[in-house]
């Protein structure tokens, strides 16, 4: 008996560039728009679409850390640089 799986939604488009056309390297090495490494965006038509969710992933997890540390910076700078109100004469 044969299997007659069917394909995932997924298996039947192939996964397209995250490119955003903001294409600037980082401190780290990784684009500033997409989060892909150098070889990741120099490979990215030579791999096949599962390397490509792999690779999606990845860029994901790293935008994800790049905005906490963005927020955590941010948030940082605001406490360190606000006075308090209720006596001046303390230190910020």
């Amino acid at each position: 008996m044969a299997d007659n799986k069917q394909p995932s939604q997924l298996e039947l488009f192939t996964v397209p560039s995250p490119c955003i056309g903001l294409c600037q390297s980082g401190a780290k090495g990784y684009c500033k728009g997409c989060f892909r490494s150098r070889e990741e965006r120099l490979y990215w038509l030579q791999v096949d679409d599962s390397t490509r969710r792999v690779i999606l992933d990845a860029c994901k997890r790293r935008k994800r850390y790049y905005n906490r540390r963005k927020a955590a910076s941010t948030s940082a700078d605001l406490t360190s640089t606000q006075q308090d109100l209720f006596n001046p004469d303390a230190e910020s």
